[in-house]
């Protein structure tokens, strides 16, 4: 399935296949989910297993590269899926969603039904 330019609430959204590649680094993100975004997306929504494993462990960076990339661009990303083996891997990790979520910007979400809930 290819990556849909889809609107919830009049506010575009990038939903992307979880059959797309890894991201892995920036460039990953660049290439995959912020280039396409240029579609006219505000918000690219990634599956969570499209991230690597190290965008979930904080310690390694790529998520705050990631996510200042995202900002960069003043685009809003939404991980889409469960997260729960890296939530209970790690200790950092549910505050940055706790925070992320009462944000706009950056949002974890169960599935695409919750997302554009909060679109709403």
């Amino acid at each position: 399935m290819p990556d849909l330019l889809v609107e919830h609430h009049g506010v575009p959204v990038l939903a992307c296949s979880g059959e797309g590649p890894a991201i892995a680094t920036v460039q990953d993100a660049l290439d995959h989910l912020i280039g396409p975004a240029f579609q006219g997306a505000e918000v690219v929504a990634v599956p969570a297993e499209r991230l690597d494993d190290r965008f979930f462990d904080l310690s390694t960076g790529v998520a705050g590269a990631i996510l200042q990339k995202f900002s960069n661009y003043r685009l809003r990303l939404v991980v889409v899926g469960d997260i729960a083996r890296h939530l209970a891997a790690s200790a950092a990790l549910p505050d940055l969603v706790r925070e992320a979520n009462r944000g706009r910007d950056i949002w974890f979400v169960a599935d695409l039904d919750d997302l554009a809930a909060r679109l709403a």
